[in-house]
């Protein structure tokens, strides 16, 4: 068995996550106890209480999932459970780099609450959009943001699993590539409920805030291989891993290559640390074949050690 943890990305937070954890899990409360201290906001009663309202401002948005996907990582080391790979969503790479021992857990919800400011700043006062649009191919889609270019920025933000990517940009620019997606043949395209044209260029200046950050920011050799969004794949000798932070704030993001990619390395059991349950979808629909749980409450994650140690044992036996 090779054991690869995913970390959800922002869209999957909601009032009540943690909360059960929190209760249940001592090394899950340390860890948030002390996200509270580093973000000038109360972090957990945000995460606790709501209102799903401000959760879903990206400035909180992004402290609150990090802090979550810290704390069950925590929870997940104590218990033994070393994964092979890390990966995550957007946001979640973030996670995916704190797992593998390249920051620690205040050191993340410290870089992504700078994130999640700058982002916030860089969408202020322009109207903007996304959309996930389903059942077009990569060419057809990037045709149609083309098309639709005149009207401002549209670009191609995530490349989620096959038939299921998202744009972003100007309003009028995505509502117009969406159309243009359709007569293409799209089966559907869904606006999203986010506050930015996150992964465009649009994000730039949000770019420029993590580079700054980056220059005064201690970090550490991933323990484990660390697959990255803006490449599809592990660093490589010349790559650098603020560089491969900065990047994807404004740039488009590779899960689905991520995931073949893994698959293609050995990988064969997937466990997302949510909340949510999306990049467990999107496991299924690129590796076919492959083990994957998702956690998100206590009982959840009391179930997946059990099953990760049964599957150790099994493999080792």
């Amino acid at each position: 068995m090779k054991l690869a943890l995913l970390f959800a990305g922002q869209g999957a937070q909601h009032a009540g996550m943690g909360r059960d954890l929190y209760e249940a899990y001592p090394a899950f409360r340390q860890v948030m106890d002390e996200a509270d201290r580093a973000v000038p906001f109360r972090l957990k009663e945000l995460c606790f209480e709501g209102p799903d309202e401000k959760l879903t401002q990206t400035q909180y948005t992004q402290p609150c999932m990090v802090a979550f996907a810290a704390g069950v990582t925590q929870v997940l080391k104590d218990a033994g459970v070393r994964p092979d790979a890390t990966a995550g969503l957007s946001l979640g790479e973030y996670s995916a780099l704190c797992a593998a021992g390249v920051s620690s857990a205040r050191q993340a919800v410290e870089t992504v609450a700078v994130r999640g400011q700058a982002m916030a700043e860089a969408a202020a006062g322009r109207p903007c959009a996304m959309a996930a649009v389903l059942g077009l191919g990569r060419e057809e889609l990037a045709a149609a943001c083309r098309k639709a270019g005149s009207l401002g920025v549209v670009e191609i933000a995530n490349y989620n699993c096959p038939g299921q990517m998202s744009i972003a940009g100007d309003a009028a620019a995505v509502e117009a590539a969406c159309r243009y997606a359709l007569e293409a043949g799209a089966r559907k395209c869904i606006p999203l409920k986010v506050s930015g044209p996150f992964h465009t260029s649009l994000m730039a200046p949000a770019g420029q805030a993590l580079h700054r950050h980056f220059e005064n920011m201690e970090l550490h050799r991933p323990q484990c291989t660390v697959y990255f969004n803006c490449l599809g794949a592990p660093m490589g000798p010349e790559d650098s891993i603020p560089a491969l932070l900065e990047r994807p704030v404004q740039s488009s993001v590779y899960m689905e290559d991520t995931l073949r990619r893994m698959a293609g390395d050995g990988i064969d059991t997937f466990l997302e640390v949510g909340p949510g349950r999306v990049l467990s979808g999107f496991v299924k629909k690129t590796v076919k074949g492959a083990a994957v749980r998702s956690v998100e409450t206590a009982g959840e994650l009391a179930e997946a050690i059990r099953w990760l140690q049964e599957e150790r044992m099994a493999a080792n036996a």
